[in-house]
């Protein structure tokens, strides 16, 4: 076992024929999901507060909020090819704590300043931008983690599990945190996303992750090379390619949607903040039924026909 609590041997692949055991006897996941489940909800109220805050609290113009939605967005997009190389070299169970204590100390900066004074646009701008970024970090580690964690016949059932308390944290997520912000205002209403990372950075504590040792540096491409090894792959891969090409369009205007709803509900239909919260939650319920069905619809209509049917079918 290492230093950080990994250890080299991976998971134990289940022998043909033999049904996969149950999830809920699989500690580590357990661990892993309790985690995520806390630390997704957290977000979900970060979802509604900090544009909230952006809007009824610091007045923020139309171009500020998407700026500001931006800043947790475009991360993602100059940042997950550096982030993959990363994670291979490093331990993925300690990538993912330092990120969760980091994302702690941004989003605590918000209500400790809002006790002592007042927040500004400034500041919620670089929260929201290191938040994006320590996410990308996370993410990529989080969803690479997994294969190591649980054996191939149980990745599907993790995967549906993880995706359905994804979907309901951002149901619950955005009605919490229109009533906290009713209840304490909204730079006090982040407070629940802090406790959130500190829920999930515990969870990992408690997590065993099996995982192999990583490549010593003379044994391995250099950053450079690593990443164009990658953009070469994507390039090349004839499904990967279409598959990014069709979730970069969908994000593109879901973003463009996103960037503009509470300015819309709040200065337009002059909505409370427990009605923003409630549109938001209500809109996601779409997702807790896909995160229930995707394992059983993937199976009878195939997974590369799910994804494109699950963009088009929303359009009318």
């Amino acid at each position: 076992m290492a230093s950080d609590g990994t250890t080299a041997a991976a998971p134990p692949a289940t022998p043909p024929g033999t049904p996969p055991a149950s999830l809920w006897r699989h500690r580590p996941f357990l661990a892993l999901w309790a985690g995520q489940a806390v630390s997704e909800t957290g977000s979900a109220v970060s979802t509604l507060v900090l544009p909230l805050l952006a809007v009824a609290v610091l007045h923020a113009t139309t171009f500020q909020v998407a700026a500001l939605e931006a800043l947790g967005t475009v991360p993602f997009l100059l940042l997950a090819l550096p982030a993959g190389v990363i994670a291979d070299r490093v331990r993925k169970r300690r990538l993912m704590l330092g990120c969760d204590l980091a994302r702690l100390l941004f989003t605590a900066s918000l209500p400790a300043v809002a006790w002592w004074g007042h927040v500004t646009l400034v500041q919620l701008f670089a929260v929201a931008a290191g938040i994006g970024v320590l996410t990308v970090f996370f993410d990529v580690a989080y969803q690479s983690c997994l294969p190591a964690l649980v054996a191939p016949g149980q990745l599907m059932d993790a995967n549906g599990k993880l995706a359905t308390t994804e979907a309901l944290a951002r149901f619950a997520g955005p009605p919490l945190g229109g009533a906290l912000t009713g209840l304490f205002g909204a730079a006090r209403a982040v407070t629940a996303d802090a406790l959130s990372y500190a829920a999930s950075a515990a969870a990992l504590l408690l997590m065993r992750l099996p995982e192999p040792r990583t490549a010593a540096a003379a044994d391995r491409p250099g950053f450079r090379a690593a990443m164009g090894e990658g953009l070469t792959y994507l390039a090349r891969h004839p499904i990967l390619r279409k598959v990014v090409a069709c979730t970069t369009t969908a994000n593109f205007f879901g973003g463009g949607v996103s960037a503009v709803t509470v300015v819309f509900l709040v200065r337009v239909l002059g909505a409370s903040p427990g009605t923003v919260g409630a549109v938001l939650g209500l809109a996601s319920l779409g997702g807790v039924a896909g995160g229930l069905l995707a394992g059983p619809l993937t199976r009878r209509i195939g997974s590369a026909r799910i994804i494109w049917l699950s963009i088009l079918l929303p359009a009318p």
